[in-house]
């Protein structure tokens, strides 16, 4: 039986998710839900209903799994415990910071409900904490890396768009390889933030903007640029367009460790991303995540799961005999 799928929001995301349910065997898209005028938004799939998000609840018996698509600034954190309450449901919040108090509201909300949640679902947070768990578990006596990139930050990317006199822009997170060279060696570099990643920036200004004082702060501005090597590019809308408007993306996770009673052997995990569209994998891995949420509510299971919680066999459309054979 086809798992049930509903979308809440139809931007990148939600584009994304009608791409994965599409390519599913085992979903079936059955509903979009959106803020906007549902008759100005054009899907890909045919005979499936675009509705007003304010009529979510007409569905409560008729969606399996809703993939929340919304933003982790403001959306979600309201969302996602606002609708556990009618649905099971799967977002992909990544303030890190805030993962706790987030994972709690929603906890209590579906729990409340019966229903299932699984937050924090994409590849940082997602993918990439798995690996790291799996990585400390097996070499206790080790450190932590995470670099991210060459890829757009879309977040640092709004922060520049918010200057006054930008009229668009992108910024590219690159790790830089002589950190990334220096960790895969086995030697435990301390790294400081600014060592191990720069960011540059591609701005379009508007007319008679001052370049100086935007690139001044651009790189002055806290908790996004002033505490890394960033290099400002002024560019045309034109070049903007062309050459800067893809959403590719990846990133690196890497532990050393080392084992033997007198810790003489050296060992590197090492797990990367490479990404055409950050967007599209992320909903990839949603959908995943998706197919494990529909489970685990058969199950009788309730409240709030991060990736850490559930066995990857749930997320595999294959089943327990095929994985044995096949992947094991």
């Amino acid at each position: 039986m086809s798992t049930r799928i509903g979308i809440i929001g139809y931007g990148n995301l939600g584009r994304g998710v009608e791409c994965a349910v599409a390519a599913a065997d085992d979903m079936e898209l059955v509903a979009v839900f959106t803020r906007r005028d549902p008759a100005t938004v054009k899907i890909q799939t045919a005979g499936v209903s675009v509705c007003s998000v304010a009529d979510v609840e007409q569905w409560k018996d008729k969606i399996d799994v809703m993939v929340l698509c919304g933003g982790s600034a403001t959306d979600l954190p309201v969302q996602t415990p606002q609708f556990a309450q009618m649905f099971n449901v799967i977002d992909s919040f990544d303030t890190h910071a805030r993962i706790p108090e987030h994972f709690a509201a929603v906890d209590a909300a579906a729990k409340a409900s019966n229903h299932i949640a699984i937050i924090s679902v994409g590849w940082d947070p997602g993918m990439f904490s798995l690996n790291r768990v799996y990585a400390n578990a097996i070499l206790p006596d080790g450190k932590d890396y995470t670099f991210w990139g060459k890829g757009v930050s879309q977040g640092h990317s709004d922060a520049i768009r918010r200057i006054a006199g930008v009229k668009n822009a992108k910024q590219y997170t690159v790790p830089v390889e002589k950190a990334l060279e220096e960790v895969r060696s086995g030697s435990n570099p301390e790294l400081t933030t600014r060592q191990k990643h720069t960011r540059e920036c591609f701005v379009v200004l508007e007319e008679g903007a001052d370049a100086a004082a935007v690139e001044k702060e651009i790189k002055e501005m806290p908790n996004y640029f002033a505490d890394y090597d960033t290099t400002v590019h002024f560019i045309s809308e034109e070049e903007l367009e062309k050459n800067h408007s893809g959403l590719a993306h990846g990133g690196f996770v890497i532990r050393t460790g080392k084992t033997g009673m007198n810790k003489e052997h050296n060992h590197v995990i090492e797990y990367s991303l490479k990404l055409d569209s950050n967007p599209e994998f992320t909903t990839s891995v949603l959908i995943a995540y998706a197919r494990a949420a529909h489970r685990l509510a058969k199950e009788g299971q309730t409240g709030c799961k991060t990736v850490l919680d559930i066995a990857p066999a749930y997320l595999s459309e294959k089943s327990g005999e095929e994985l044995r054979a096949s992947l094991l």
